[in-house]
């Protein structure tokens, strides 16, 4: 009889599946997946379809990625970060920030080798680690200011640490590394000779005074970081999968071969509206930031109103809070309450932790706010049942 892998064995259904499905069921308000309830900006989609029809979009795109695209990326590195990549031999496109993350550890990281993650971490990081037959390390972030130790860090680097997972703005506690963190990492990875596999796909989602510094722009880091990004957070356009990986072109070589044996190509016509957003004034990411300033002290006012303290997110969509005051169980348990008997749903950070390290996020759910102001105001009104 056929038995599956061991290497997906120990795998079940996903947390994003199971309160996807239990929020269909009890028709609750859905704030567990980062999926925005509102399109694509419709100038976008515009040339989306305008590809579509010119006749020449409808075949394989290059392997790499359309011209016109890679160009675009390199242009944004540019334009916002002052980075000089080189557009041909710098950038590959992928399907999506995950395919470039899995083409990443995959091309650049051998079995045996030991890759650091920081906790808590989305959920595609670690299979992918132990797939490739690389060991994780896990570095955790501690609430309620969800900083790591230096001495943890430190002390997670060995003679076999290969790579660094870094996630910043962070996913799923709405950190922004700063600075300073930034370069402790990097003397680390620099004195260990570690390459640092940086997911930027929030980018662009900043509050206050927070400022996205991509680890590649230190001293020093250029030549040993693959950066990954996507649209799908940035225009609102997650069904399209459009992402990309770029750097040093000795660093990106290592992700493209790997990428072209998992799809080769990356929808084409997709890419060319994409291109397009990228070169979209700045004007652009300042209302699409005011925009989810609104929908953050939305989702902040009805947390606060429903007896849950939690950290003010400094980027992304994400709210991690604390349900210990209304609530005495597990997070998982609270999700499964909350969906049920209040309509609202929410995701159980338990899979984003090491068993050893699960304690920390015991008393914490992740809620998105990626979503319409009437509907936020909608789960705002359920919510506040928790505190009667």
């Amino acid at each position: 009889m056929s038995r599956i892998a061991r290497r997906v064995s120990a795998y079940g259904t996903t947390v994003f599946t199971e309160i996807n499905d239990l929020s269909q069921q009890y028709n609750a308000i859905n704030l567990g997946q980062g999926k925005p309830d509102f399109d694509t900006p419709p100038e976008i989609v515009a040339q989306a379809a305008a590809a579509l029809q010119s006749g020449s979009s409808n075949q394989y795109a290059p392997g790499n990625g359309v011209p016109a695209l890679r160009k675009a990326v390199a242009d944004h590195a540019a334009r916002f970060y002052g980075m000089q990549i080189d557009p041909m031999r710098g950038v590959v496109i992928t399907n999506g920030a995950s395919e470039g993350i899995f083409a990443s550890v995959v091309g650049l990281v051998d079995a045996g080798d030991e890759v650091i993650v920081i906790e808590p971490y989305f959920d595609l990081y670690v299979p992918t680690i132990t797939m490739t037959g690389a060991t994780p390390v896990y570095v955790p972030l501690h609430p309620p200011q969800w900083t790591f130790a230096p001495d943890e860090l430190r002390a997670a680097f060995s003679p076999k640490t290969r790579a660094l997972i870094l996630n910043t703005p962070q996913n799923p506690v709405g950190r922004v590394f700063t600075y300073d963190e930034l370069k402790l990492i990097a003397d680390l990875c620099i004195e260990h000779d570690v390459t640092v596999i940086s997911d930027e796909v929030y980018e662009h989602l900043l509050f206050g005074s927070a400022q996205h510094i991509p680890i590649a722009t230190l001293p020093g880091m250029f030549e040993r970081t693959v950066t990954l990004s996507s649209g799908g957070k940035t225009f609102s356009s997650t069904g399209w999968k459009i992402g990309w990986a770029y750097g040093h072109p000795d660093t990106v070589a290592g992700v493209a071969r790997a990428r072209q044996f998992i799809t080769f190509s990356v929808h084409h016509s997709s890419q060319e509206a994409i291109a397009f957003a990228l070169n979209l004034p700045g004007t652009y990411f300042e209302e699409f930031r005011a925009m989810y300033e609104r929908k953050r002290q939305l989702m902040m006012e009805a947390l606060g109103r429903a007896g849950l303290k939690f950290f003010e997110p400094e980027g992304t969509y994400f709210i991690m809070a604390d349900f210990s005051e209304v609530f005495a169980g597990t997070p998982t348990e609270f999700a499964r309450y909350l969906t049920k008997e209040i309509g609202v749903s929410a995701i159980p950070p338990e899979t984003f932790y090491c068993a050893e390290h699960q304690h920390i996020g015991k008393n914490y759910i992740r809620f998105a706010f990626c979503k319409s102001d009437a509907l936020l105001r909608a789960a705002g009104e359920r919510l506040a049942r928790l505190r009667r």
